[in-house]
């Protein structure tokens, strides 16, 4: 393949990657948003982590695990709970992570 063709694929590919990202973003920047749509969007990174977790964890092997050796869930579920108590986004992580690498450790 000619370098051009390369070097255009690449820039066809940034700004495919970029123009989405920052179109939204000029278009918003100088208007106000009523507080329902702030709210409605204040959940969106709630839940697309949600929607990215919970079948990593539930399905660890792409089959839908439930039961007691699924360490993914009992890593998962004390991490749950200190996400709601302390709402703190690195400990929520630092926990689960310690608990799957404490449980390979230790029962593996």
């Amino acid at each position: 393949m000619e370098q051009q063709v390369v070097f255009f694929i690449i820039l066809g590919m940034c700004a495919v990657t970029y123009i989405p990202r920052v179109a939204p973003m000029l278009v918003l920047a100088s208007r106000s948003m009523p507080e329902s749509v702030v709210r409605w969007l204040s959940f969106v990174p709630t839940a697309v982590l949600s929607a990215m977790l919970v079948p990593a964890i539930v399905s660890p092997g792409g089959e839908l695990a439930l039961d007691g050796g699924n360490l993914f869930l009992w890593a998962g579920v004390p991490a749950f709970v200190l996400a709601v108590w302390t709402r703190s986004f690195f400990g929520t992580i630092a926990l689960g992570m310690a608990i799957v690498a404490g449980a390979r450790y230790f029962l593996m």
